[in-house]
């Protein structure tokens, strides 16, 4: 039983951790919501359908960089702590997201504006490639026991705050400017807000305390050694690929596809779109935390299977009924069961992943699994779902690609077996429930 003053101290290790991983999500969900705007500002081109797509294409480039990220920066961590680790990931992550709030547009930097902005979003990724990884290890090496599913959904739960945040300046710019104001330069403004509030999260992360686990590790493999230890770790990586699938392809779905989905599939407004966006958001910070509690009574593998079979028979019908009914409160009803299915998954697998890795490359495993997944499926899921209506004029197609995300969840969870939490210092896998 925790004293008073150590579960504030938990409590503050919790917050100082999760500060940061806030701006990573925040910044990665402005562009996904602007991406028509910022498509015209930086990519013009012959038709919008075009623009859009160079647009997207650009926002799933960051996640290509997120794999290198997960090497690198992943054995930086694991070498160096988790705090020196969450400190250098979020100056990266700070200076991608300045180059692209201040870089003018096409129409003064002619092709440099692009590739300036390509390069932005490059760095955010190698940085966020290591981010996530980084945020979920520390959070299950200070969980108290039997409250790690708990900890560790909280790495998931404070991008959900990022989402809420983004939404809601979101809608508050288009009530305050004109959609041709909101094209011009209004879209700049929640880039800016991000920047502003850079010097707040350096301080906190700044005071994050080294979690006892790493300080208690005697042996440090040196990078270079961590690196090939990951790679020689490939059918466990390769496991947790797919394991993130489900989780990455939803949640983009939901959360950076949904505003564009809502205005340019369903012409629903810019303002019901977002608004939706922001509902869902809520519904994750929600539902998280109470599903990775329940993983921790329950066992993880149950709701892996449960929410995975959910997901794969129920993603398309519900978009089905959606397209062929397009309204506020239907995309309303069909983004929050898709946002409990999400996280339902979710709260299950982020800390199942951490109880799967070695502990020698804990952080650089999760986040070289967690990357790959982003990088190959999840981070294109706006330009895939654009693309997929685009060429079969079906507009519930965005439902078939999260139910073979879905397919490719279960099918990690069933191959999964015996795999299960290592207890702390242990080199043996314990069975999951």
């Amino acid at each position: 039983m925790l004293s008073p003053a150590e579960r504030r101290a938990k409590i503050r290790a919790v917050l100082q951790v999760a500060s940061g991983n806030f701006l990573e999500m925040y910044d990665f969900m402005v562009f996904g919501y602007y991406a028509a705007a910022i498509g015209r500002a930086f990519f013009p081109a012959g038709s919008e359908f075009a623009s859009l797509m160079l647009s997207f294409m650009t926002f799933g480039a960051g996640f290509l960089m997120r794999p290198l990220g997960a090497v690198f920066l992943g054995a930086y961590i694991d070498h160096h702590g988790r705090r020196r680790g969450l400190i250098l990931t979020l100056a990266l992550m700070s200076a991608g997201t300045l180059s692209i709030a201040l870089v003018p547009g096409y129409p003064v930097l002619g092709l440099l504006a692009p590739f300036l902005v390509v390069a932005g979003r490059l760095l955010q990724g190698f940085s966020a490639g290591a981010e996530l990884g980084g945020v979920s290890v520390y959070l299950a090496e200070i969980a108290t026991p039997g409250n790690k599913g708990f900890y560790v959904s909280w790495q998931s739960g404070s991008q959900q705050v990022a989402v809420v945040f983004a939404a809601l300046l979101g809608v508050l710019l288009t009530g305050l400017l004109s959609p041709a104001e909101m094209i011009a330069w209004g879209w700049r403004v929640p880039l800016l807000v991000g920047c502003a509030i850079l010097p707040l999260l350096f301080i906190i992360r700044r005071a994050l305390p080294e979690s006892d686990e790493f300080r208690a590790r005697s042996v440090r493999p040196p990078p270079a050694q961590l690196v090939r230890s990951t790679f020689a770790n490939w059918r466990v990586v390769l496991l947790g690929v797919m394991l993130v699938t489900m989780t990455t392809v939803s949640f983009y779905t939901i959360t950076a596809y949904t505003p564009t989905f809502g205005r340019e599939v369903l012409h629903l407004g810019s303002r019901a779109s977002l608004l939706v966006t922001l509902c869902v958001g809520i519904s994750n910070l929600f539902w998280l935390p109470v599903m990775g509690s329940v993983s921790d009574r329950i066992g993880r593998r149950p709701l892996l299977v449960a929410f995975s079979v959910l997901a794969l028979l129920s993603s398309y019908p519900a978009m089905a009924w959606l397209a062929a009914r397009p309204s506020f409160g239907n995309l309303l009803a069909v983004e929050l069961w898709l946002s409990f299915l999400y996280a339902s998954y979710n709260g299950a697998m982020v800390v199942f992943l951490t109880e799967i890795m070695p502990v020698e490359v804990r952080a650089s495993g999760f986040s070289l699994a967690y990357s790959l997944a982003t990088a190959v499926l999840g981070g294109f899921t706006p330009a895939i779902s654009t693309w997929l209506i685009h060429v079969t004029g079906n507009r519930a197609m965005p439902g078939a690609w999260v139910s073979c995300a879905a397919a490719i969840g279960l099918a990690a969870a069933l191959l999964a077996g015996d795999r299960g939490a290592r207890p702390r210092g242990a080199g043996a896998a314990l069975p999951v429930r």
